[in-house]
């Protein structure tokens, strides 16, 4: 890759991690691109250089966020036995919620936002890890395979409310 195209790739990553934080920080809806600007001391027409729009922003900081959960868990998948199968995933999304607060607060966020192209983005991301996760445990044998897709997933919606409203006892085994 030629060092232009290697700075371009790099400036792209920094202006989306910029759009996450400024996002989940602020909202969507109220944050601006001049903000996400400010956040990496750039101008705000160099964003439009890589993104159309600011919902296109979005668009490209929700892929990075669920690509993060996505290769996580298939990690966990490839990598540990069906025993510990569950266990490592739920370790899996701990490290990410504490390394990338700011990804699972955007991805909150996003679901309640109603543009078509928005919820077909959270619609794919959310499906992948369900399909993921589900396929997992039937192949380690796990009992009702279904049922315990549905709660893993509903532990994890909790998990992510408790840590935006601060309140850990949601989580208190």
């Amino acid at each position: 890759m030629a060092r232009d195209a290697a700075a371009s790739v790099n400036r792209k990553a920094e202006i989306i991690s910029a759009a996450i934080e400024v996002f989940a920080e602020i909202g969507y809806f109220r944050a601006t691109t001049a903000q996400v600007a400010e956040r990496i001391q750039i101008s705000q027409p160099y964003i439009f250089r890589f993104f159309a729009s600011k919902e296109a922003l979005l668009l490209a900081a929700l892929e990075a966020s669920w690509s993060r959960v996505i290769e996580a868990f298939r990690q966990v998948v490839a990598t540990f036995p069906a025993e510990r199968l569950e266990s490592e995933l739920i370790d899996a999304y701990d490290r990410i919620v504490q390394s990338h607060r700011h990804e699972i607060l955007l991805q909150m966020q996003a679901q309640t936002i109603q543009e078509d192209t928005i919820r077909e983005a959270m619609r794919q991301g959310l499906g992948e890890v369900r399909t993921i996760v589900l396929q997992s445990f039937r192949k380690a044998g796990i009992a009702d395979p279904e049922g315990r897709t549905l709660l893993f997933l509903a532990r994890g919606m909790l998990c992510n409310v408790s840590i935006a409203l601060g309140m850990p006892e949601l989580m208190e085994r």
